[in-house]
C-alpha cells in the first residue's frame, strides 16, 4: 500500500539506513525517517523475528548527539528488536502528558503519533503500514490513498491507532478529489463517517491568523549574551474547531494561539525544522507562527539557527501568508550564514510558485528595519544574493520595489546607495519596467555620488535603457 520513496526497504537495507541515521551527526530528512518508521512497522507486522534479527546489531540510541527524529527511531528498534509484554502503566500514548508551551503544538502531535507507534511495537499489536506515512516529500498525504490504507486496514481487521490516523487527517488537505469522499463514504468501518466529512471539508480549517507587534520601545544594542535589540513582530491565531475527535496530545494545536505569552523554552525540543513543517503540510502558517520567535531569534540575538524549517516552510502546499513572510524577513537577516543562505531559497521557490506576496515581505522589511530588529548589512548580503540569481531577482525586485523609499527612509543615508544598486540588479535581471518617482527625483540631482549613480542606473533600467 505504500509506495515509491516511503515503500519500506527490505529487513537488511532497513537495518543498513537505520543504521546511517543513528551514527550519524545530522537530522534524518522527511522522507528517509518517514521510510523507516514506516519500514520498522511494516516488518513487525509481516515477520517480527526476521526484522528483530536483521535490526539486532543496530544500536539503539544516537551516538553522541541528541536530535529527536533519531531518538525516536532508536526508540521504535528497541521496541522492535525487545520482547513482547503486556502495555503497562504509563505506557499507553498520551498517558503522563502535560502540556507545558504552546509553541510546541507540533512537537506534541509528532510525539503523540511516536508514543503510540511504540506502544503497539511493545505490545506486540503492530500494522501492516502507517496511515500517515507521506504521498509527498513536504509530508502531504493524498486523500485517496489515505481511503485506500484504511480499506485494507478494514480487510485485514486491524484497529487504526488514534494518533496515527489523527497525523493522517492533519496531512490530507488542499483540493480534495470529490471521487475520494465517496469512496470514504463507502469504507464501511467505523472511521468512515469521519474521514469522509472531514475530507468534505477540505482537511483542517485555515485558522483566522493576526499580527501582533510587541509592545514596548526597542532595546539598546548590547553585548550582554541573549541580549536582543528592536521589536519583533509575531502572528497569533484564533481557535480551530474539532480538536474533540483528536487524542487529547493534539488539541494543544486546536487552542487560540497567543505569540508573546511566555513558555519555558529551554525543558522542550526546538522543533524548528522540516519535520514540524510536515505534521501541517497545508498549513505553512501555523507552523511558522507557533515557531515565529525562534526564528526570530536568529536575528535579533544570539539564537540558534534553522536553515531546514524556511526551505520546508517555502515548499508546501499550503497558503503562504503574515507568518511564512516574517519568517522569510527574520531569515534573511539572521546572523547565522546556513540561516540566511535557506532565506534566499526559500525566497526563490516561493517566488518560482508564485506564493510570494512581494508588498506584504516588503513592508514587515520596512517596519522590521525600523524596530531595530534586522541588521541592514545581513539583510543587504542576502538580498544581494538573490538578486544575483535568475529564480531570486523577480523575488527582491517584488519585495523592494515597494519598500525603497520606506527602507531608505528608515536607514541611514550611507546605506541608500547599497539599496538602490541591489534593486538596480533585482531590477535589471527580473526585466522590471515602470517608474519609482523617488528614485527619478534622485537621478535627476548632479554630481556622481554613489547614491545619484545607483538612482540613474536603476531609473534607466526600469525605462529599458
Amino acid at each position: 500500500m505504500i509506495e515509491g520513496d516511503f515503500a519500506a526497504p527490505s529487513p537488511a537495507a532497513l537495518a543498513d539506513e537505520v543504521a546511517a541515521v543513528l551514527g550519524g551527526r545530522h537530522e534524518p530528512g522527511v522522507v528517509a525517517f518517514e521510510r523507516l518508521l514506516n519500514g520498522v512497522v511494516a516488518h513487525c507486522s509481516s515477520g517480527r523475528e526476521e526484522v528483530a534479527a536483521a535490526l539486532a546489531d543496530v544500536p539503539h540510541g544516537p551516538q553522541g548527539w541528541s536530535y529527536g527524529r533519531a531518538r525516536a527511531l532508536a526508540g521504535l528498534v528497541a521496541a522492535a528488536v525487545g520482547p513482547v509484554r503486556t502495555r503497562g502503566d504509563g505506557e499507553a500514548a498520551g498517558a503522563g502528558w502535560l502540556e507545558l508551551c504552546q509553541h510546541a503544538a507540533l512537537d506534541y502531535v509528532a510525539g503523540a503519533r511516536i508514543a503510540e507507534l511504540h506502544g503497539r511495537l511493545r505490545a506486540g499489536d503492530p500494522v501492516p503500514f502507517l496511515l500517515s506515512t507521506p504521498s509527498r516529500a513536504t509530508g502531504a498525504v493524498e486523500a485517496h490513498a489515505l481511503v485506500a490504507r484504511l480499506a485494507e486496514y478494514g480487510r485485514l481487521g486491524v484497529r487504526p491507532g488514534p494518533a496515527d490516523l489523527g497525523q493522517a487527517l492533519l496531512r490530507c488537505g488542499g483540493r480534495i478529489d470529490p471521487g475520494a469522499v465517496r469512496a470514504a463514504e463507502a469504507l464501511g468501518t467505523a472511521e468512515g463517517p469521519r474521514v469522509a466529512d472531514w475530507l468534505r471539508r477540505g482537511g483542517l480549517p485555515q485558522p483566522v491568523g493576526r499580527r501582533e507587534r510587541e509592545p514596548g520601545a526597542p532595546e539598546r544594542p548590547s553585548r550582554r549574551r541573549g541580549a536582543r535589540a528592536g521589536r519583533r513582530i509575531l502572528v497569533g491565531h484564533e481557535a480551530i474547531d474539532g480538536r474533540g475527535a483528536f487524542p487529547r496530545r493534539f488539541w494543544s494545536l486546536f487552542r487560540k494561539f497567543e505569540p508573546h505569552i511566555g513558555c519555558p523554552h529551554a525543558s522542550l525540543p526546538d522543533g524548528r525544522d522540516a519535520h514540524t513543517v510536515a505534521v501541517l503540510p497545508w498549513h505553512p502558517e501555523t507552523a511558522a507562527a507557533r515557531l515565529l520567535a525562534g526564528v526570530a531569534s536568529a536575528a535579533d540575538q544570539d539564537g540558534r539557527g534553522a536553515p531546514a524549517f524556511l526551505e520546508a516552510l517555502a515548499t508546501t502546499d499550503g497558503p503562504a501568508g503574515p507568518a511564512v513572510h516574517l519568517a522569510v524577513a527574520y531569515g534573511l537577516a539572521s546572523a547565522p550564514d546556513p540561516d540566511r543562505a535557506a532565506a534566499v531559497r526559500a525566497l526563490e521557490r516561493l517566488t518560482v510558485r508564485g506564493a510570494l506576496d512581494g508588498e506584504a515581505l516588503g513592508r514587515e522589511l520596512v517596519e522590521l528595519v525600523g524596530l531595530g530588529t534586522l541588521k541592514l548589512p545581513l539583510l543587504a548580503d542576502s538580498l544581494r544574493t538573490a538578486a544575483a540569481t535568475p529564480r531570486g531577482a523577480p523575488g527582491v525586485w517584488a519585495a523592494l520595489a515597494p519598500s525603497l523609499p520606506g527602507l531608505m527612509a528608515g536607514t541611514r543615508p550611507q546605506a541608500h546607495g547599497m539599496l538602490l544598486g541591489i534593486a538596480a540588479d533585482a531590477a535589471r535581471s527580473a526585466g522590471a519596467r515602470g517608474e519609482l518617482p523617488e528614485v527619478t527625483s534622485l537621478a535627476v540631482r548632479g554630481g556622481s555620488s554613489l547614491l545619484v549613480r545607483e538612482a540613474r542606473r536603476l531609473r534607466d533600467t526600469l525605462a529599458g535603457r
